[in-house]
């Protein structure tokens, strides 16, 4: 009930305070510390319970798949450099580079278990940083090169996680079984996500049209055909995230010109998905490891948060003419969320459970403090961002400046509450 009533303060005041930083995950994560397991009666909860694992696999597939739903495809191709520098250089070298730093502060873990940590720490999520994806002062080649780079990158990092869990099983594969893995991993992906999402499309836009189907079940499509992607691209070896996400861009551009509201039911669903995902963490995962966390763990998740982040980002800008301001302001905004958690589970189901519990550790440490720092710093951050741009592009003309091309904003990551109100209810009060 305790739990309720603050779902209920929150909501009460979630306009006030979308304009502070105070964030729904911060206030969420500490709620979840605070009361623990025992005042909710989920003390005999634990990550590999299968529970846990599927609410925050069911928030991340609902989120991919409504997220991509509001792409616009066509637009989208304009710019693809940067989330194409994101997701190859930036994200293989934020995995090497996390490798490093975990051997260098944790040797006696070896190589294969320190790559399930980097690995596992890899993918971001924008949630934590909403307000720098929704701030129209923040150019449109940034807000999207996050966007999509949140949005895809958590699948693209399943291959790499089984790679480094086989190798801390002992049970090391060729390199022609690596290239198998993740062309079969991505491959199988794409076809059942392209499959999913244009029969899907096309069926709800058929059936509505012939009005065999009421309005309520055609925004309960969403999250259902989200699910559809995730279960059956998953038993063919393929990752369930990126399926979710290919499917969720077909399917929004089947049926988002007929019906621009479809998305509605699935964004308030990821809403509270997100929401007690974050609660979750902070009474099962974080709060009862507190005790464990130590001087190494906390360097690590600084490390984590930045340099292993923002040089990888860095090199990866190499040759993009974005200023060195845009550079650190896209390393800086990387943050940890619910893919990591995700990964933590796929490790503890897969791996021996003696040796789950530092990684656990380290990974919950990690978000935790990324939940904290990039929640308190991406309003005024994206504000002062805001104002350096206008300057700049006063003083030498928006044409000098790469950050200012004509990029229009394809997608809003939405992983939280701080929003008042879906996107999409938003767009019709404005058509009105």
């Amino acid at each position: 009930m305790l739990l309720i009533l603050f779902f209920i303060a929150y909501g009460l005041f979630s306009k006030f305070l979308a304009r502070t930083p105070i964030t729904g995950p911060i206030l969420f994560v500490g709620l979840g510390v605070a009361l623990g397991p025992d005042a909710l009666d989920l003390v005999t909860i634990e990550l590999d319970d299968g529970i846990v694992q599927t609410i925050l696999e069911m928030s991340l597939v609902v989120i991919l798949f409504t997220d991509a739903a509001v792409i616009d495809v066509a637009k989208a191709r304009r710019q693809l450099a940067l989330p194409s520098r994101l997701l190859t250089i930036g994200l293989i070298g934020t995995i090497a580079a996390g490798i490093v730093v975990a051997q260098a502060l944790f040797g006696e873990i070896g190589f294969w278990s320190a790559a399930v940590i980097a690995v596992t720490l890899a993918p971001t999520d924008a949630a934590l940083g909403q307000a720098v994806v929704t701030n129209a002062a923040v150019p449109g080649a940034v807000r999207q090169g996050l966007s999509v780079e949140s949005g895809l990158n958590d699948g693209i990092a399943v291959p790499f996680l089984s790679i480094a869990i086989a190798g801390a099983a002992g049970e090391m594969v060729s390199g022609s079984g690596v290239a198998a893995l993740f062309l079969e991993e991505i491959g199988v992906a794409i076809l059942v996500g392209l499959a999913i999402g244009f029969v899907g499309g096309r069926l709800v836009v058929l059936c509505y049209s012939r009005e065999w189907m009421s309005r309520a079940w055609r925004q309960m499509s969403v999250p259902l055909l989200a699910v559809a992607c995730f279960l059956v691209a998953t038993p063919l070896h393929g990752s369930g995230f990126i399926a979710a996400f290919v499917g969720g861009m077909v399917f929004g551009n089947i049926v988002r010109r007929h019906y621009s509201d479809v998305c509605t039911l699935s964004e308030a669903t990821a809403y509270l998905l997100t929401t007690l995902s974050f609660f979750i963490f902070g009474a099962i995962i974080f709060g009862p490891r507190i005790d464990a966390i130590t001087a190494e763990v906390v360097l690590y998740a600084i490390a984590s948060l930045t340099v292993v982040r923002m040089v990888p980002v860095a090199i990866a800008m190499i040759g993009s003419d974005f200023s060195f301001t845009t550079i650190a302001f896209l390393g800086w905004f990387g943050p940890r969320g619910i893919a990591s958690l995700v990964f933590a589970g796929t490790v503890i189901a897969e791996s021996d459970p003696s040796d789950t519990e530092a990684t656990l550790v380290i990974v919950s440490t990690t978000v935790a403090l990324s939940v904290l720092l990039h929640g308190l710093t991406a309003w005024p951050l994206s504000i002062v961002y805001g104002r350096w741009l206008e300057k700049e592009t006063a003083r030498d003309g928006a044409d000098t400046m790469a950050e200012m091309s004509d990029v229009p904003v394809v997608t809003v990551r939405r992983r939280t509450t701080e929003a008042l109100e879906p996107l999409t209810m938003r767009r019709l009060r404005d058509d009105d």
